[in-house]
């Protein structure tokens, strides 16, 4: 993701500092090397490694910055807008999410759950796309398949052949609100979710836990939590990991249905920037790719990628050898 942003600073004739979240350094500094190898001048692209409040903030406040083009989550979202509209400096968001699925009664049942699993918990649900809220119509039927789905699903080593699932990433959180600072590894967060759903009344109707075969790292099974409330933490906040929460009708991102008419009707009435019909996550580079409300602004990909990094400039020549003649000239007064 970090070329979604490179790329169309590059080609636009901007130089870039790209500051990699502290976790995936390695990839981005690789990405550096590339370039450099390449043939791309020196300090062109520059890769600023480090903690967000010693590196990325200083960044957002800088007055030689003139665009911010950030990916992440809601809060540090919030606080680059806050830092870039001290100096009124262009931003564009792409921040987390929260998105429904709708499946309707006249799908392939097989189809429907292969995409409703996939499009939740690929990348193991660390997306922000994840379609992670199911509203659906079939019940019972729809829920075993699911279940059946998830459970087929290898989870080993990434480098393992036909590995689909691999382990939870770490990641260190700030409880700013109530100044407190803690360390909570994402995989633990993932579990604090689901327990907190089950306190609160939802089921769990399968996974929530280490999956048997594997007695170290971070690994989780998918999970599938049913009889979910709107009021459930579970169904408000983005877990970010492998959680598929179940409830009945609504709205989404994506639809499941042969009603193609339905689809359409749909589509229009979503509030999302990215709306996908009876599949989930496809993600095309010529298309526009982000959120809307407080899942961000700005588009990625395509021509309007590149226009994050362009300023339209008018500029006008006069070129008839008459004068203006708006005013009188002085020597006939």
């Amino acid at each position: 993701m970090a070329t979604w942003k490179v790329a169309p600073a590059l080609a636009a004739g901007c130089t870039a500092i790209l500051k990699p979240s502290e976790l995936v350094s390695a990839t981005c500094l690789e990405l550096a090397e590339v370039c450099r190898e390449m043939g791309l001048p020196p300090g062109v692209l520059n890769i600023l490694t480090g903690l967000g409040h010693e590196a990325g903030a200083p960044l957002a406040s800088h007055p030689q910055v003139d665009k911010i083009a950030f990916i992440g989550s809601s809060a540090p979202g919030s606080k680059i807008m806050t830092a870039a509209a001290q100096l009124v400096k262009p931003v564009s968001l792409e921040l987390g999410g929260r998105s429904p699925i709708v499946v309707f009664e006249d799908v392939d049942l097989e189809k429907a759950a292969e995409w409703t699993i996939f499009g939740c918990f690929w990348t193991n649900g660390q997306i922000c796309s994840a379609t992670s809220r199911l509203i659906e119509s079939i019940a019972a039927q729809f829920i075993q398949k699911l279940v059946q789905w998830s459970k087929n699903i290898k989870i080993s080593d990434p480098l393992e052949e036909g590995c689909r699932l691999g382990p939870i990433k770490s990641v260190t959180y700030l409880d700013v609100e109530m100044i407190i600072s803690f360390s909570l590894l994402q995989y633990e967060k993932i579990l604090k979710f689901i327990s907190t759903a089950k306190s609160e009344g939802a089921t769990i109707l399968c996974g929530g836990d280490r999956p048997e075969h594997l007695k170290m790292g971070f690994f989780l099974e998918p999970t599938i939590i049913t009889d979910v409330t709107t009021s459930m933490q579970i169904w408000r906040e983005e877990v970010f990991g492998l959680v598929l929460c179940v409830k009945t009708f609504g709205r989404s991102a994506a639809v499941l249905s042969n009603d193609l008419e339905r689809c359409e009707h749909l589509t229009k009435a979503f509030q999302a920037g990215v709306v996908w019909i009876n599949c989930s996550q496809p993600c095309f580079c010529q298309a526009p790719w982000g959120g809307n409300k407080r899942s961000g602004f700005g588009r990625e990909l395509g021509g309007w990628g590149l226009d994050n990094y362009l300023s339209v400039k008018q500029v006008t020549q006069y070129i008839s050898s008459e004068p203006w003649g708006w005013y009188k000239s002085p020597s006939k007064l």
